[in-house]
């Protein structure tokens, strides 16, 4: 293949990477119910086959970043793609939930291809597209959920729970296919560093935390087991911060929190990362329940995945009119408008949730609040940030994001299991309006946070930013350094 034709063809093949992240997706939260179905667990069991993905895209996010910076691109592009179509594979095989979830866990590296893939869009495309690419990319992968969800389901009702995995596993082979076809080699590039110790830390501070919440109320908030695990995701985290403070080349830069604005950033999306994995997750369990236990509709996966195109129109068509928004209302008042738009889904359906209609429109409601803040987001840390820390800051705000979606998805799974009677199955429709006030509280937790900090920053003029900037100059630039473009 010509140089010209594969030049042509890699925006095309990233775009189709990138939807394998919504793929991905699709796979988890609207085949929960089906899952807790096929292998006869609770639904709240089945909900760590959505947790397990989350966790590991939130480490290999920043891991793949780096690494698509250096004479390993393509391969690693590859690869990723090529362990995403064998976690389906083992999933869609799976006997038991154990199998499953691990299947899942390796399907979470798909989470992890956007910054990889930026980076690959960065260094094979001319200077005048890459900008752009980077932005039609971001912007893919959040608009795809609302194509994937409802594929998926249509699988999976026609084809079984098995079916919708070996779908997702075709669907990542052919972009595996392209990505060798058409991805320029990167041998003669300077290999980046990578933390890998970093790394472990955190996997296995994540790890312990996540099985705290999740399994809490299964085995006791004050049992052994539970208190074990949450002080080892402690010392992991207190182990893991002086680690990344005095490495040469962090997983992630975390100086560059004493910035106000950065801080208020990564805090929301931390926080609106959970409350919205508490809303899809309870959404399509809700929607998909037998309305003969006293609440639900009786939907199929499809009618759970067509939930969701709401709320990935309104996510894209939201970010769009960021710029006329803020001209309105002013930057600072973006981010608190979007918090309290999101906290509005849960108020509403907590107080009522009686017809399925209205939860097409709570989903355009919280695509809406989402739309706007995961767009103001990157905005705000790229502008509190010197430019050669972009990369680093817009790699953590990655990290922090998908760990705020584990959280919520294990918050999920403990709520439920608190409202879910012995021997049953299914939680009551308490659990469900519980954890949609744990949604609301998180979001107005966040507006006040975003409405309050900012103001700090205001007073923290270039000379905050020195220390930092100072200490980048001083060492080797790093992979995540040079990465530099939007990841919404």
């Amino acid at each position: 293949m010509s140089a010209e034709r594969r030049t042509a063809l890699l925006l095309p093949t990233l775009l189709l990477t990138t939807i394998v992240t919504a793929v991905i997706s699709s796979l988890g939260a609207p085949l929960i119910p089906l899952v807790a179905d096929d292998l006869g667990v609770a639904l709240s069991d089945a909900q760590w086959s959505l947790t397990a993905a989350l966790l590991v895209g939130a480490v290999s996010a920043p891991v793949l970043g780096r690494l698509g910076d250096g004479p390993h691109r393509r391969e690693a592009l590859a690869g990723g793609l090529g362990l995403v179509a064998l976690g389906c594979v083992v999933a869609a095989v799976a006997g038991s939930l154990g199998v499953l979830v691990a299947g899942r866990a390796l399907q979470g590296l798909g989470l992890g291809l956007i910054p990889l893939a930026m980076a690959v869009a960065r260094h094979g495309l001319p200077a005048a597209r890459i900008t752009p690419a980077i932005a039609l990319l971001s912007v893919s992968a959040a608009a795809g959920i609302g194509v994937g969800y409802p594929v998926s389901g249509l699988v999976a009702e026609r084809f079984g729970l098995a079916g919708a995995y070996w779908f997702g596993a075709a669907f990542a082979g052919v972009a595996l296919a392209l990505v060798l076809a058409v991805v320029p080699s990167s041998r003669g590039d300077r290999a980046p560093a990578l933390d890998g110790r970093g790394a472990l830390v955190l996997a296995g501070a994540l790890v312990a935390l996540l099985l705290a919440i999740g399994q809490g109320e299964s085995w006791g908030w004050t049992s052994a087991t539970v208190l074990a695990l949450a002080a080892a995701a402690a010392l992991l985290l207190a182990l893991w911060v002086p680690l990344q403070l005095r490495t040469a080349a962090p997983l992630v830069e975390l100086r560059l929190l004493r910035h106000p604005a950065v801080l208020t950033a990564n805090g929301c999306a931390l926080v609106l990362g959970a409350a919205l994995y508490i809303d899809l997750s309870i959404v399509t369990a809700f929607v998909q329940a037998p309305s003969a236990g006293g609440y639900g509709f009786d939907a199929t996966v499809l009618a759970a995945g067509l939930c969701l195109v709401p709320f990935s129109v309104m996510s894209v068509v939201a970010s769009r009119l960021l710029p006329a928004l803020g001209a309105r209302i002013g930057q600072d008042g973006i981010l608190p408008l979007g918090c309290l738009i999101c906290g509005l889904t849960g108020v509403v359906f907590a107080l009522g949730h009686g017809a399925l209609w209205e939860v097409f429109v709570l989903m355009g409601i919280v695509g809406i609040g989402m739309g706007l803040t995961f767009a103001a987001i990157p905005g705000m840390i790229v502008a509190a940030v010197p430019q050669e820390e972009t990369g680093s800051a817009m790699g953590f705000y990655q990290v922090v994001r998908y760990v705020g979606f584990s959280v919520g998805s294990a918050a999920t799974a403990a709520v439920l299991a608190a409202h879910t009677p012995s021997g049953a199955r299914l939680p009551t429709v308490t659990g469900f309006e519980t954890a949609a006030w744990a949604s609301v509280a998180l979001c107005v937790a966040a507006a006040l946070a975003a409405r309050v900090l900012p103001r700090r920053a205001r007073g923290a003029g270039p000379d905050a930013q020195a220390g930092t900037a100072d200490r980048r100059r001083a060492r080797p630039e790093t992979g995540a350094a040079r990465l530099v473009g939007p990841r919404g």
